[in-house]
């Protein structure tokens, strides 16, 4: 079963893994994700693949702990295995040599956005990365964004650290100071991609985004990760995770979010309380 080799906290609630799965990290592609089960009773969430070691045969999570599968994760230590991770699923991301590509991470959504950057790079592309987050301490990934990008620009909600304001912000900054964008891809929170599209859009630059929403499959059978592009419905696990942002609904992608949250608290609720059981039991 896949072995977790590395486990590192990046920032409060919110860690880094390293696990060994020599096939998908193989064949991975820049966009890709797997689908995460970490206990024979456990539930399979989706999380995109941060970086990955061929020769290691590992691939990294950074995983931010907000309901029961990530706080279960969360307690497992160097050692332990998970159930399975499977993939990787997904359609790669289209990467050209098209000049000079603006990535935008907001929060935990700056994992995803590493290997789409290394590869741009790769690719001979000009690479200018802004990062975004609540303040200094929950920044991640900052110095592997600094080695991909030619510049670098950190925004704080607080200006704990680099400038203080939004990622949106300082996009539209580099557009009104002349830069020539030819792409942009955003990934993090729902309303932060649907801000940073409506900055793009006059201009007409193409924005790609990496959507997250409810997930159980993977395969497109359930049709749980439906969302609305240019009017259709996709499938984000076979269709995405990446779509034109210009054409997402994400009001209707907030909407469906959300539409678990009582029963994610109250797993979340009986974990907690079980996990204090077991400490208990061991002493």
């Amino acid at each position: 079963m896949p072995k977790i080799l590395e486990k590192k906290t990046l920032a409060p609630k919110v860690t880094k893994y390293v696990v060994e799965v020599p096939k998908i990290a193989k064949k991975r592609k820049a966009g890709q994700f797997v689908l995460v089960c970490p206990s024979p009773d456990g539930e399979r969430i989706p999380l995109t693949i941060a970086d990955a070691d061929a020769e290691r045969g590992s691939i990294t999570l950074v995983v931010q702990e907000v309901g029961k599968t990530t706080a279960e994760m969360a307690a497992m230590s160097v050692g332990d295995e998970f159930k399975d991770v499977v993939g990787p699923l997904g359609t790669p991301t289209h990467i050209g040599k098209v000049g000079t590509v603006v990535c935008v991470g907001g929060g935990i959504g700056i994992a995803p956005l590493h290997p789409i950057a290394q590869a741009f790079k790769a690719a001979g592309n000009e690479v200018i990365c802004i990062l975004g987050a609540r303040n200094d301490e929950m920044l991640i990934m900052e110095e592997e964004m600094s080695a991909i990008a030619s510049e670098l620009i950190i925004c704080t909600d607080d200006g704990s650290k680099g400038r203080k304001g939004f990622v949106s912000q300082a996009l539209q900054e580099l557009i009104d100071a002349g830069r020539e964008i030819a792409e942009c891809v955003a990934i993090g929170p729902a309303i932060m991609m649907k801000v940073v599209c409506e900055v793009t859009r006059p201009y007409e630059i193409k924005t790609l985004v990496s959507l997250n929403p409810i997930m159980v499959d993977g395969t497109g059978m359930c049709g749980g990760c439906r969302v609305e592009v240019g009017g259709e419905s996709k499938f984000a696990c076979v269709d995405g995770p990446e779509f034109d942002g210009h054409l997402v609904n994400f009001d209707l992608l907030v909407r469906r979010q959300a539409m678990y949250k009582q029963q994610e608290r109250e797993a979340l609720d009986r974990f907690q309380k079980s996990h204090v059981c077991n400490l208990e039991k061991a002493k």
